[in-house]
């Protein structure tokens, strides 16, 4: 009995490490799955901006199409191009920035499409609309990453502020990542 109360100071120690060993390892994990959900959002974005050329390019063969329209639409697809965020650093702000400039790449789409409706013969052309589908399925790509990429966030939010979980997160440094928001 006397040898436990002689160790028992280490074993809490050595019980104490372990789990903050264990706590640590599951917040870098949590952290790499955010960031992986991450980057299937990035490359849902990118899926569309890859279709947007494509699409323009077979709406310019109609002579009569408005050209601010396409104009709009690429511009809008260099500027949301422009927005780069760091994975480690998804903070409100950054994703805020982000989604404001794939806003305006929807909504150049968008009126794309909506004057679209004023040519039947673009309407009918299998190319069009095959790239209109993808266009659609795209977007629930985009969907699907988003939520995804919340979900994993908010698990790893979780994990970096539950206490005793948010004093190894303190030490290690890990902060909350921001989510991506409804559009008003």
């Amino acid at each position: 009995m006397e040898n436990v109360k002689k160790y028992l100071p280490w074993i809490i120690l050595g019980v104490l490490v372990l789990w903050g060993i264990n706590a640590f390892n599951g917040m870098v994990s949590k952290d790499q799955v955010a960031n992986e959900a991450w980057a299937n959002v990035e490359s849902a974005y990118q899926r569309r901006m890859d279709l947007i050329p494509n699409l323009v390019n077979t709406v310019k063969g109609y002579a009569n199409f408005e050209q601010e329209t396409l104009t709009r639409v690429i511009e809008a697809r260099a500027s949301a191009t422009q927005v780069k965020v760091d994975p480690s650093n998804l903070t409100p702000e950054k994703l805020q920035e982000f989604q404001a400039a794939q806003s305006g790449v929807s909504s150049a789409l968008g009126r794309l499409l909506v004057v679209a409706e004023n040519y039947p013969d673009l309407k009918a052309n299998q190319n069009f609309l095959d790239l209109q589908a993808q266009l659609e399925g795209t977007e629930n790509r985009i969907n699907v990453a988003r939520n995804r990429f919340n979900e994993t966030v908010r698990e790893f939010n979780s994990s970096i502020k539950r206490f005793p979980g948010n004093l190894i997160a303190g030490m290690a440094g890990f902060q909350a990542k921001g989510f991506f928001e409804a559009q008003e």
